[in-house]
């Protein structure tokens, strides 16, 4: 692994891309410093570039979203309803709802 620079070398590789992305930029106004930001980040990733990665093991051990049960068991359960287990559509009168007549 190579080690890390110092300071003043990080600074200095810092505005050197920086200067790089302002002229690549058409040198806007705002000069290179306006840049120094996205350098950094730049230059971080390049040195790290698997750090902002989740390895593959670690992704393998999250839970599912849902359980292989909850698709199974779709849709088998026809008296259950959304408003609960009694039928809410039209039901046949009795005689004694009718009335004598």
């Amino acid at each position: 692994m190579s080690k890390a620079p110092s300071a003043e070398e990080r600074a200095a590789r810092i505005h050197e891309r920086a200067q790089h992305l302002w002229e690549e930029a058409g040198r806007p106004a705002a000069g290179a410093e306006a840049f120094e930001e996205e350098a950094a980040q730049l230059l971080a990733i390049e040195q790290a570039p698997r750090a902002g990665t989740i390895p593959l093991s670690a992704s393998l051990n999250e839970p599912e979203a849902e359980p292989i049960e909850a698709l199974e068991n779709q849709g088998e359960f026809p008296t259950l309803t959304d408003q609960g287990e009694d039928s809410s559509g039209p039901q046949r009168r009795t005689d004694r709802q009718r009335g004598s007549g």
